[in-house]
């Protein structure tokens, strides 16, 4: 068994390395001993010309457009943080980078789109958490294996915050506390979709709060915020990186954020632990390239979008999300996929999140 570079490729390898007396298991090549010598030595011909044909092909990457499906909509944060990248990455590569939105199943049809593409760094998927280390563990069936996307890096994670429409009378995370324990049912939940980060962190603050809202699942977050401004949805757990304009622009109430600690550039809103100890929430935006994607060129890709994370327009223009820079190498990636996958795992399993089909 080779290592794929999927981010529970690591725990296979280790498996099928590994015997209980701790021996390594010998392929196949190992078994005869006559023509061993040759048949070994053909192996390590064949390995070494396929990395140096796949690493002149990443020094040379990309000489066509690469595309990079987008499983939700336009408008959204979703949306925006690959263009950001996008566009950097264009003028770096002097090819077309083009974005295309590919909805439906909470990132599914999308995620499964690249999942079966071909592995040569041309389709790329940049998605939120639900395809990625959340629906597995929510969809009895998918058509794709998460876990065998190769990562290549996270750009950039946004602190999710409770907003509600300008015109609901309560103005603190204790008023819905106490509205919603008074009136169970009666509060609507807007959220980006079945399984998707605000859903799930919409189902952790009833958990928490020991309350009851009604869900109302939409296909990302532009269609909910704008039921939202128009007061046909009471609430929502979103993300601030296309909220917070709202906001600012009087159409929502932000009553708190879901970080540890107060924002720095937002330090009158208080955060929903100060209410619920412990609560915390936030949206990442990874980039991942079909399974069995040669190495050398997920970290082709991983050294530039790390180059775009250190320019001063590209740090602006995440600040204008709301948006921390993350970058890192695509091993550090894999690591941080596989801790959300256990992650988002315990909320489902706490709060007994099930599909509304």
């Amino acid at each position: 068994m080779v290592f794929d570079g999927g981010f529970g490729g690591a725990r296979r390898l280790g498996r099928a390395l590994a015997r209980p007396n701790g021996h390594e298991v010998r392929s196949k090549c190992w078994v005869s001993r006559k023509g061993a010598r040759p048949n070994l030595l053909a192996a390590i011909v064949a390995a070494v010309t396929l990395a140096a044909a796949a690493a002149v092909h990443a020094q040379d990457y990309p000489v066509r457009p690469v595309k990079i499906i987008v499983p939700f909509p336009a408008g959204g944060t979703a949306d925006v943080m690959p263009r950001v990248f996008g566009e950097w990455l264009s003028k770096k590569w002097g090819q077309p980078v083009v974005i295309e939105n590919r909805t439906g199943a909470a990132g599914n049809i999308g995620a499964e789109a690249v999942a079966k593409a071909e592995p040569d760094g041309y389709t790329l998927l940049s998605a939120p958490p639900p395809p990625l280390v959340i629906n597995h563990n929510l969809y009895p069936k998918l058509n794709f294996d998460p876990t065998e996307f190769v990562p290549i890096v996270i750009m950039g994670r946004v602190p999710n915050a409770l907003v509600v429409n300008a015109k609901l009378p309560q103005s603190s995370v204790a008023d819905v506390i106490a509205y919603a324990k008074a009136n169970p049912g009666k509060l609507t939940s807007a959220t980006q979709g079945n399984g998707t980060t605000s859903h799930l962190t919409s189902e952790l603050f009833q958990l928490m709060a020991n309350v009851k809202f009604q869900h109302v699942p939409y296909r990302g977050s532009a269609p909910a915020l704008t039921d939202l401004t128009a007061g046909s949805v009471d609430l929502m757990f979103d993300n601030l990186g296309v909220s917070l304009a709202l906001v600012k622009g009087g159409q929502l109430k932000l009553l708190a954020v879901a970080t540890e600690k107060r924002m720095a550039s937002l330090p009158d809103v208080p955060t929903i632990a100060e209410t619920l100890p412990g609560f915390e929430s936030a949206a990442w935006y990874g980039i991942v390239a079909p399974p069995k994607t040669p190495p050398a060129i997920a970290a082709r890709i991983n050294a530039d979008v790390n180059e775009a994370l250190r320019q001063s327009d590209i740090i602006a223009r995440l600040a204008q999300l709301s948006a921390e820079p993350i970058g890192g190498t695509p091993q550090a990636t894999a690591a941080y996929m596989r801790e959300e996958v256990e992650r988002w795992h315990k909320v489902i399993k706490a709060a007994n999140v099930k599909l509304e089909q």
